[in-house]
């Protein structure tokens, strides 16, 4: 497989320091222009670093389910890289134990999710599943319970008991859980909202939730 390019000192640094994937050759500035880092990595973004590194090493989904007590999380067709990097570095920060996207109409782990994840994705197992309704299924059997996260649901997360295998389902923007999704989850849980927007970017309802599970375990 092809080499892919990443940008920013904080990635750059975290994949140097996860070992996960080699580190195959950085450009730096000085000894670099601005120009020829804007180029070689398509972003403004760069900070004065830009690396060229082995494809990303996913997870398998399966494999997840194999670890104790675990804390996971699954995005539902998130899109947006820079969304599933902010949810990677909330789980991560969190200690989850894993994170799964779908294979197909779902953000990948590009260069712009390594930069918004600030090299979380580095260190964080992320899994692809070919169908994310039935690994949530494959998940149950495996003893976990499975939280899905709709704005309309009417029970809190504090409601819930989040301490022992835990899977948090989040949808994607603007269209929340799939039907099939939602139906794989052992319940809907929502954060209460007291303002005038009725819905919060997935990456931090991902945090809220994520943290919430934190303070119960």
């Amino acid at each position: 497989m092809a080499s892919q390019v990443i940008y920013g000192k904080q990635p750059v640094a975290e994949a140097e320091r996860g070992r996960r994937r080699q580190v195959l050759r950085v450009w730096r500035a000085p000894e670099t222009s601005a120009g020829e880092l804007e180029r070689l990595c398509g972003s403004a973004d760069h900070q004065g670093v830009v690396a060229e590194v082995e494809p990303y090493p996913y997870a398998g989904s399966s494999e997840l389910l194999k670890r104790e007590n675990a804390l996971l999380v699954a995005l539902d067709q998130v899109q947006d890289p820079r969304n599933l990097g902010a949810v990677a570095r909330s789980a991560e920060a969190a200690g989850a134990a894993g994170l799964v996207i779908p294979e197909r109409r779902s953000a990948a782990i590009t260069a712009a999710a390594c930069k918004a994840s600030a090299g979380a994705v580095e260190h964080l197992a992320i899994a692809h599943a070919r169908n994310l309704a039935d690994w949530l299924g494959e998940a149950k059997k495996a003893g976990f319970w499975i939280w899905g996260a709709d704005a309309g649901a009417g029970q809190a997360p504090w409601d819930v008991d989040l301490s022992g295998p835990t899977v948090l389902v989040l949808g994607g923007e603007g269209k929340g859980l799939r039907p099939r999704v939602a139906s794989a989850c052992d319940g809907l849980i929502a954060l209460p909202q007291r303002g005038k927007i009725d819905s919060l970017n997935v990456s931090a309802a991902a945090a809220a939730l994520l943290f919430e599970a934190v303070r119960q375990r």
